[in-house]
């Protein structure tokens, strides 16, 4: 005697029916989206502690600048503790302005540098890394060249950080100033 499947199901599979694939849902593909955005929000994770990264400077030891001075039309010196002191000079006609390449120089005394890097940062909001490494010169010179970014403000106030490596470790001073946007 033949069995026959229970509730009248046949035993072929002749009489299923093809499962299509889910269709997606109309208007945007939501998960597509949320991967995006995701990655755009990773990636400014990473560019921001990249940045911060570049823009360390635990391991430098500060030191206060002189008197105030003005980048724009004399060279600023600070005093290394009893490490030495620097002087740094903006060969500017005047001031400082913008986008313009600056010769840049960093006169040492009493402390032997290995390299000498310049700065330029701004003082009330991240402007990004514009670092810019000097070239011995004579003993106690480092000469190059430097830019200050685009200005978004009307004044826009900058600092010059001066970073000197030494054999006891980085040493720097910093001097601050502003560009009024032309």
């Amino acid at each position: 005697m033949a069995k026959h499947p229970p509730h009248g199901l046949r035993s072929d599979y002749s009489a299923m029916k093809m499962i299509s694939k889910p269709a997606h849902p109309a208007g945007f593909p939501a998960l597509r989206v949320l991967i995006l955005v995701t990655g755009i929000a990773l990636a400014a994770c990473a560019w921001y502690a990249f940045a911060h990264w570049l823009h360390r400077d635990s391991d430098v030891t500060w030191f206060p600048p002189a008197a105030s001075c003005n980048l724009h039309t004399a060279p600023c010196s600070a005093t290394l503790g009893d490490k030495g002191r620097i002087t740094l000079h903006v060969q500017a006609s005047g001031r400082i302005d913008a986008l313009e390449v600056l010769p840049l120089e960093v006169e040492v005394d009493g402390v032997t540098a290995t390299q000498v890097d310049v700065d330029f940062v701004g003082r009330d909001m991240d402007l990004g890394l514009h670092r810019f490494a000097l070239s011995a010169g004579a003993p106690g010179h480092f000469q190059g060249q430097g830019q200050v970014g685009i200005c978004t403000q009307t004044v826009m106030p900058w600092r010059a950080r001066v970073i000197l490596d030494t054999a006891e470790g980085k040493v720097g001073s910093w001097f601050d100033f502003d560009v009024i946007r032309s």
